[in-house]
Formats: C-alpha cells, sequence, structure tokens
C-alpha cells in the first residue's frame, strides 16, 4: 500500500530565541504509515514566531493573555501595529492551513477559480464526506455515492491537483476527525469551511469554521479578517466519572449559554478538571461549540494532547510543544469576559432537545419532561458517531454497553446506526472487535461519512410527517435536519445514552437507575461504560484513501461542463451602482428561528453545492412567514399571487426588483454554508435586516456582497409589514461605525424611518462597492 511520506528531507520547528532546531521529516516519515498523517512542506506553526508575536501583543496590552489570544495574537500579520481590542477591532491574521468538506469545496475551489490564481498559498485540504447518502450500510453506499457524484469528485480531485491542494477521498471519513488525527496540533490556526472545524480545539488549536470566499482569501495569501474575539472561560473542576461523559460537558454549557450565547467569542476552558478528559473528548467539547455560536472552544495543552500526537504519529511535534508549554496555556491572573464554573464530580448524564441543541435536561428527568409535552417515548432510532463523536474512545465505551446487553441474550429494541469518524477509527474498531460487537446487538456500520447527520439519511422507518422520536450521539437537531421530516423530535446526548436507550427501545429509560429484562426474565442493570482512551496498539490506518497534489498542476486539466446540472462556473456579481437602495420588496418576513437549514436546505439538495443556480432553488424554503405562517408561501407583491420563495425571488429579479428579507435573532445559525449567503445575491437580493446575526453567516453576506444589518431598536422589527417597500439611505456615505437608514412604505401610503446598525470595517464596504470580495481581490491584483 502506497503512503504520502515528506519530499523535502528536512522539515524545521524552531525551539526558541538560540536554541537547536529539531528536524523532524525522517521520524514522521518512519511514522506514516501508522498515522496515514499527511504533512506538506512548511504546514508547521513556527513556534519561535509565534511566541516572538505573543510577547510583542502582551508588552503593548501590559496584561496576562489567555490561552486564545495567545494563539490568535500569535498568528497576526502585524503584533506591532495590529490595533486589539476584545469585541471591536478588526484582527488581519495568517492561518497556517485550510481544510474544505466537499460539499463546501466546490463553491470554495470554484470562487479560487475565479481569481486566477495559479496556486495555493497555504497547505490546504479537500475532505470527502458531505456526499454520501446512508441507506443500507457501508460498502454499498460508498460504492452508490461515488457512481453518484463522479463528475463532483473528479472536479475536486483535479482541481485540487492542478491547484495545488490534497485531496481525501470518498471513504477517508469526516473532515474533523481527519483534521484531528493529522493536521490539528497545540497552537496552530487553522480554518475550515465548515461549522464543527473547533472540533481541533481538542488538541489546543484554534480551528475556526468559515465561508469558501474566507477560505479563498487564506488560499490566496491575503490576511484572514476576524473580529477581535471575547473570551469565555468555563473553569472545570473534579473529574468525570460513570455515565457522565465529555459530551455532558458541552451538553450543559449550552443549556446555559443558549444557541447564541457564545456569539463572538471564543470558549476557553481551564481548571483542574480538565485533566480528567480525553484528547478526543476535548475535541467533542470544542466540536459542539459551534451549537453556542462560539469562534471557536480550546483546551490548553497537556498530557492528554501528547499522548494522542504520539499515538497518532506525531511524538515529534509534541516534544516541540513541550518546549513552548508556556505558549500553549493561559497566563496565570489573565482576565475573561464571562466565566462559566462546572463541577465534572457533581455533572449528571444530559439529553438536549427537541428541535433546538441548548433545550437542556437531565437524563433523569428527561421521561417526565416527555411525557409533560407529549413528546413520543418510544426510540425509533439510536445513532452514534458522527465528527462529534466517533473516537476510538466512545466506540469503546458503547461496545462495552452492548456487550452488557448481548451477554444477558438482549440486542436493540430500537434500530441503531454506527458511523465510523474515519478509515483509520473503522479499521482500529473492525480490528479490535468492537465493531462486531455493535453489529451484534443490532447496529448497522454505516460509511466512514456525516451521514444521517446532516440529512444524508434515506430513512424509510417512519412516513414524512408522522411524529416520532430519534436520540443521537450528534451535534444539532434542528427541525428536519437529519431526515427531512419536521415531526421527527431529534434529541442529541452522549453515545452511551443513545446505545442505552437503543437497548431499551424508550426516552425515558435512565441507564444510573432503571432495570432491564434479560432474556432469561433477570432484572439487571447496565454497568457503568468503560472505554480505552487509545487502542494498546498502534492504530489501523486501513485503506490509503489520500491523494497528495503533484508539485507542479499547471498541466492538469479541471473539466466544468456547460451541461452539468451538478457544477456551473461562476460569473461576477455585479458592482454597487453609487446610489442608495431604493423602493426594495420584502421578499419575506421571518418568523422565529433561521438557520442556514432553513435557508440552504442540506439532504437532497447537497447534490447542488457546486451549482449556484440550481441550489438556489432552495432558498429559504425552510423559513416561516409572518405573513401567513407557512413554509415556502409568500406572496409576490408584483402579481398578488403566493408562490414558492425562491419563484418569486427570480420574478423580482427578471423585473429588476431588488428585496430584503427581514428577520429574528441569530439569524443563520448553525452551518458554515456560504450558498445561504450566495443564493439571496444570485436571486436579486440586497440586505438582510434582522434583530442579530451569526456569526459566520453575517460574514458570508458581506462577503458577497450584501447588506447585513441589524435594527438598531430591535422593537422595529414589528414595524416591517411583509408588503411594504424598502429604501436603504446613507450608502453614499458608507462608513464604518455609521448607522444606515430604512425608510418603509407601508402598503396604505404611510412611512417610517428606522435605524440600521452595520459591522462593516472600511475594507467590507469596499467588497460591497466592488459587488463582492472576490471582486475586490481581482481589482487588486
Amino acid at each position: 500500500m502506497a503512503y504520502y511520506c515528506l519530499t523535502v528531507t528536512r522539515l524545521r520547528l524552531a525551539l526558541g530565541p538560540g536554541a537547536r532546531r529539531v528536524h523532524v521529516a525522517a521520524a514522521l516519515r518512519a511514522r506514516a504509515q501508522v498515522s496515514m498523517s499527511r504533512f506538506e512542506p512548511d504546514s508547521f506553526v513556527n513556534y519561535e514566531k509565534m511566541s516572538k508575536n505573543i510577547g510583542i501583543v502582551r508588552k503593548r496590552l501590559g496584561r496576562p493573555l489567555t490561552l486564545s489570544e495567545k494563539i490568535v495574537y500569535g498568528h497576526l500579520d502585524d503584533p506591532a501595529g495590529q490595533e486589539i481590542e476584545r469585541g471591536r477591532t478588526y484582527l488581519r491574521l495568517r492561518p497556517d492551513r485550510v481544510a474544505m468538506q466537499d460539499a463546501t469545496a466546490q463553491m470554495a475551489m470554484l470562487q479560487f477559480i475565479s481569481s486566477g490564481l495559479p496556486r495555493v498559498a497555504v497547505p490546504s485540504t479537500i475532505h470527502c464526506d458531505h456526499l454520501i447518502e446512508a441507506q443500507t450500510g457501508a460498502d454499498k453506499d460508498l460504492q452508490r455515492a461515488k457512481d453518484v457524484n463522479k463528475e463532483v469528485y473528479n472536479f475536486l480531485a483535479t482541481a485540487g491537483a492542478k491547484y495545488g491542494v490534497g485531496f481525501w477521498k470518498p471513504g477517508s471519513g469526516i473532515i474533523h476527525q481527519i483534521i484531528l488525527e493529522n493536521y490539528a496540533y497545540p497552537g496552530v490556526l487553522l480554518i475550515g469551511t465548515d461549522s464543527h472545524t473547533p472540533n481541533g480545539g481538542g488538541l489546543g488549536a484554534i480551528c475556526i469554521g468559515v465561508g469558501g470566499a474566507d477560505a479563498v482569501d487564506v488560499m490566496a495569501d491575503i490576511p484572514w479578517e476576524l473580529k477581535c474575539p471575547n473570551v469565555i472561560g468555563v473553569k472545570l473542576t473534579g473529574s468525570l466519572s460513570g455515565w457522565t461523559s465529555p459530551k455532558d460537558v458541552i451538553l450543559k454549557v449550552a443549556g446555559i449559554l443558549t444557541v447564541k450565547g457564545g456569539t463572538g467569542a471564543i470558549v476557553e476552558y481551564h481548571g483542574p478538571g480538565v485533566d480528567s478528559i480525553s484528547c478526543t473528548g476535548m475535541a467533542t467539547i470544542c466540536n459542539m461549540g459551534a451549537e453556542i455560536g462560539a469562534t471557536t472552544s480550546v483546551f490548553p495543552y497537556n498530557h492528554r494532547m501528547r499522548t494522542y500526537l504520539e499515538k497518532t504519529g506525531r511524538r515529534e511535534i509534541s516534544a516541540v510543544a513541550d518546549s513552548f508549554h508556556q505558549d500553549l496555556v493561559p497566563d496565570e491572573g489573565c482576565e475573561y469576559d464571562q466565566v462559566v464554573e462546572i463541577n465534572l464530580s457533581e455533572l449528571k448524564p444530559h439529553i438536549n432537545g427537541p428541535f433546538t441543541p441548548d433545550w437542556a435536561h437531565p437524563v433523569s428527568e428527561i421521561g417526565a419532561t416527555a411525557k409533560k409535552n407529549d413528546w413520543p417515548l418510544e426510540v425509533k432510532v439510536g445513532l452514534i458517531g458522527s465528527c462529534t463523536n466517533s473516537s476510538y474512545e466512545d466506540m469503546g465505551r458503547a461496545a462495552s454497553l452492548a456487550k452488557q446487553a448481548l451477554d444477558k441474550g438482549l440486542r436493540c429494541k430500537s434500530e441503531f446506526t454506527v458511523t465510523p469518524g474515519s478509515e483509520q477509527i473503522r479499521a482500529t474498531i473492525e480490528r479490535d472487535g468492537y465493531a462486531q460487537i455493535l453489529r451484534d446487538v443490532g447496529g448497522v456500520v454505516l460509511a466512514n461519512a456525516c451521514g444521517p447527520c446532516i440529512g444524508q439519511w434515506d430513512r424509510k422507518d417512519v412516513k414524512k410527517g408522522e411524529k416520532n422520536t430519534i436520540v443521537t450521539s450528534y451535534n444539532r437537531n434542528f427541525t428536519g435536519r437529519n431526515d427531512a421530516n419536521p415531526a421527527t423530535h431529534a434529541f442529541v446526548t452522549s453515545p452511551e445514552v443513545v446505545t442505552a436507550m437503543a437497548i431499551a427501545g424508550t426516552l425515558d429509560f435512565n441507564p444510573e437507575t432503571d432495570f432491564l429484562t434479560a432474556a432469561n426474565g433477570e432484572k439487571f442493570r447496565l454497568q457503568p461504560p468503560t472505554g480505552d482512551e487509545l487502542p494498546s496498539r498502534d492504530f489501523d490506518p486501513g485503506q490509503d484513501t489520500y491523494q497528495h497534489p503533484p508539485p507542479q498542476g499547471s498541466s492538469v486539466k479541471v473539466d466544468v461542463s456547460p451541461s452539468s446540472n451538478r457544477l456551473q462556473l461562476l460569473e461576477p456579481f455585479d458592482r454597487w451602482s453609487g446610489t442608495d437602495l431604493e423602493e426594495l420588496r420584502v421578499l419575506i418576513k421571518v418568523k422565529g428561528k433561521c438557520t442556514t437549514d432553513h435557508i440552504s436546505a442540506a439532504g437532497p439538495w447537497l447534490k447542488f453545492r457546486g451549482h449556484l443556480d440550481n441550489i438556489s432553488n432552495n432558498m429559504l424554503i425552510g423559513a416561516v412567514n409572518t405573513q401567513n405562517d407557512g413554509v415556502n408561501s409568500v406572496k409576490n407583491q408584483l402579481t398578488g399571487q403566493y408562490g414558492g420563495v425562491p419563484e418569486v425571488a427570480r420574478h423580482y429579479k427578471a423585473e429588476g426588483v431588488g428585496w430584503v428579507v427581514v428577520g429574528d435573532e441569530n439569524y443563520g445559525e448553525g452551518s458554515s454554508r456560504e450558498h445561504a449567503a450566495l443564493e439571496p445575491r444570485h436571486l436579486g437580493g440586497r440586505a438582510i435586516i434582522v434583530k442579530s446575526f451569526a456569526r459566520i453567516h453575517e460574514t458570508n453576506l458581506k462577503k458577497q456582497g450584501m447588506l447585513p444589518l441589524t435594527f438598531a431598536d430591535p422593537q422595529d422589527y414589528d414595524k416591517v409589514g411583509p408588503e411594504d417597500k424598502v429604501s436603504i439611505q446613507g450608502l453614499e456615505s458608507f462608513s464604518p461605525g455609521k448607522p444606515l437608514t430604512a425608510v418603509l412604505k407601508h402598503a396604505d401610503g404611510s412611512l417610517d424611518s428606522i435605524s440600521l446598525n452595520h459591522t462593516f470595517n472600511q475594507p467590507q464596504i469596499e467588497w460591497f462597492k466592488a459587488g463582492s470580495a472576490l471582486n475586490r481581490m481581482k481589482e487588486l491584483q
């Protein structure tokens, strides 16, 4: 089996000013077959440079720094001159690498192709994990995906080869698990085109989810902008034990902070309780931090991370990290903007949902709560795995419970699925017997991919509209997300609790106290789960699934057929006209929660992620219209007839009529998908006016030349009528910190004037004027 090894003979990692330098390439090559790590030259953070930058900033600010500040400020483009104020200034940063999953990589690479640049400037990878639909099991599902998505996979593979981007083939695993196994390490700054990129924080890395246009900036060697994050400290005391798992930490935090409580902030875990959590457990906690709106989450470097690095073939990196340990932990006396304290010894198993990941319940109380709210108690399906919980430890602990049930003659009463996070995890749990135990108890092992977590699930056991309950170890449970059924009550919890509830078949089963009945009639209680943090032997890398780009890719041909319904080359968006935007129509006034799933649904629509016009047919089809409480039903103000949201938007565009969307709080929460910004722009939208935005979506809108605006007075949301004409004034003097004005012309002819805030800085205003960030990049070339 062929494995990629470094072509350079030396890779230098600085140990400190004037100190010796460690040459690690040869050792990394020796470990490559164990770890499947794919290292590129210059793909590591320069610890010496980062340490120097930290010193510059610490001296300037005159105060101790948090860990996240050290890593972020350590990557400043200009540490001596950068204005730094938490929550206000925009930082210009130099990330170390970029990672893209296949659904978002299509648009990111199409934008990079449009830039005209010959090759990416930083190490970058594409990961094929989103386009594999779960139907019958791993082998058949993977082969079907390869057949159905052949055109897209070929595009991504050839684009990667041409522009210098590594390509992880379908079946390799979920992007975040691959990053943890190969690319994340203490102190690295990595951006990824997926909202759960913060998973890498479990290895002491700052890993941030972004839209594709942000990835293009970094790949084009342009400093990446990030609003200087606030820092929320979560102090952990005590230690985990029994049924309580790392997942319960973030389920508890989500219940405290809610889905928008982390917006604009990095969540930094610290305290004596940290050392009781495995490295992959820390990754679980950081992964689901996306559900509280956090920019990212991070843990301080410790012995758990060192052990994980060693086990995944990166002993030399851990040695260098040890030498720079002081830069990979918070300074004593550093200050957080908010502190949450959790005693792990007192923390109980939790389960969150339905329909939102911040509705937290102790497992001991969920049964009574479900009965009170008339939620279905029967668990139709239990699903474990996903990027959040698919580690060796997760699978081992779930298998320990399955083994107890099998020993008593029991199998799962619910359907049960298992999603390994990577080919390395799959191969290792097969070798060590966990996979077979999970099959024996009734589980179906799915492909190494996202699968049902993102709606790639051809579910057959219930009809659409049928009320039912599923329990997952995933991270997100918005309405209809997993199976496109709005009546499915989805709950998120730990893999251990999912497995126990799948065995019992009911939501009101509390594994800490309740009994099961063995095949012989004996009553018994499941003992707390156990499992090794890491395999006693080395990981089995499984099949080779990585394609490294050639040294020169100029001769590689990238084909995009004009007749394709999967891929479409991008046309530049139009420049701003130079005048105020007059009498825009309200396409839809959205009622309540509006996530990126509502704005640009996944599931069957994923196949169009590389074709902007086709995927625009799903724009806002999940959003609820205040005018009629309907979904995908809005009034066309030019005809007086009702139609689907994309249909009406297309009609407005054809008639030269611009439009706006009006929304509520935390608009655009959830996935990083920039299609939720591209589609409104493509169909003629000019502005999105809401009470508040989720961070990634607000940035994505700016990148595409849209105006993300917020009501200066949130009560003004009520002033906007669904049939109003909206004029946005003040654009000719558009400047940072200066509000714009919206004049609302109501259906009865009366007028209201309201103030709209924005967070644009001057470079972002230039994006708007040019029509998009990509247009501006090309202007400056």
